[in-house]
């Protein structure tokens, strides 16, 4: 279904890659690349093993670290939760608090097969990690729903295939907390 071009969305969220697909965090000399679905019970579980130790990678500098939210789920609710969590992440990210907000949707991830989260219970989620006005009207308005088709279409593109796919330099390396630092260390290693 994604696996045609789909043409780069007229608005994407800030702090977008040069691609359009991906929200970047950090500059550091070693890009990680994780692609997502807000509604993959194993991207929660990779956010919660994973996401500290690549917040202090971020923080130390020693990554850069863009993360592709995809709708690669949509077929497994009721509504395009996948979709609609990854528009709502895109909002976010124009707010400031695209990490924040991530972390937030994962712990209230519904199970799949069901409704998911509707967009008041989005905008909802928000408002613990300072999230107010304009993000509520960003949801409201659709600004970036026509954004996680996009961020999906480049995904298999790049034969992405499965969430959560974690790619350290171009290289896949799956998602587990001790091969993605094995793999920085040995990318900085050859750094020198």
């Amino acid at each position: 279904m994604y696996a045609q071009a789909q043409p780069r969305p007229a608005h994407v969220p800030a702090g977008v890659n040069a691609d359009g697909d991906g929200i970047v965090l950090g500059d550091g000399p070693v890009m990680i690349d994780a692609f997502i679905d807000f509604q993959c019970p194993y991207c929660r579980m990779f956010e919660e093993s994973s996401g500290p130790m690549l917040d202090t990678m971020v923080e130390t500098r020693r990554i850069t670290l863009t993360y592709h939210p995809m709708a690669f789920l949509d077929e497994m609710s009721t509504n395009r939760y996948s979709t609609r969590a990854s528009a709502a992440s895109g909002c976010a990210a124009d707010g400031g608090r695209f990490l924040e907000y991530l972390y937030i949707v994962f712990a209230n991830q519904p199970p799949e097969g069901g409704p998911g989260l509707t967009d008041e219970e989005l905008i909802a989620l928000g408002t613990p990690v300072g999230l107010t006005g304009s993000f509520a009207g960003c949801v409201r308005e659709e600004a970036h729903l026509d954004w996680p088709p996009y961020v999906t279409a480049r995904a298999a593109a790049r034969k992405v295939g499965a969430t959560p796919t974690v790619l350290v330099d171009g290289v896949l390396v799956r998602p587990h907390q001790r091969l993605i630092k094995t793999a920085v260390e040995a990318a900085l290693h050859a750094r020198g």
